[in-house]
């Protein structure tokens, strides 16, 4: 099995297996996203659990590609220090930018690595950030992250 073919299996098990689906019960902030070219949106949620780790709920319609990206979120993300979670979220904005030509670190990224085919694609990205940029807007609405942090 060559590297693109097991990444889209690992792109269509999140889509068809998405972990972590659904909104939270207390959430301390959410954001709503829509990507207008394509009709894609989603609602990211946030809390903290005991540990001050992120909690993070979503729910969503759209293709495979902004679903399971939101799923790969908050497998990667879950229960991570704030810190944490924007190292991954940065690393994997630099791979959505990257137009293809990355080199993704897969320590840090985990199976948010199998996206790496859609950067060459400028129309799929949006789709893949979707969930992310939405994370985004709701831990500075949360008081998480403050404006101007991160990308």
């Amino acid at each position: 099995m060559n590297l693109e073919s097991l990444y889209q299996d690992i792109i269509l098990d999140h889509y068809k297996h998405p972990r972590g689906k659904g909104l939270l019960e207390n959430p301390l902030a959410s954001a709503f996203h829509v990507n207008p070219t394509c009709g894609d949106e989603i609602t990211v949620q946030v809390g903290r659990n005991e540990a001050g780790g992120l909690v993070i709920g979503y729910e969503g319609q759209g293709c495979s590609i902004s679903q399971a990206s939101a799923s790969v979120l908050v497998e990667l993300l879950q229960g991570r220090s704030i810190q944490e979670s924007e190292e991954v979220r940065l690393a994997f904005l630099e791979l959505m930018h990257s137009k293809g030509s990355g080199d993704p670190d897969e320590e840090v990224l985990g199976d948010a690595v199998a996206f790496a085919g859609v950067a060459k694609f400028p129309a799929r990205v949006k789709c893949a950030l979707l969930a992310w940029m939405a994370l985004q807007d709701a831990e500075i609405q949360a008081g998480l992250l403050k404006t101007g942090e991160g990308a």
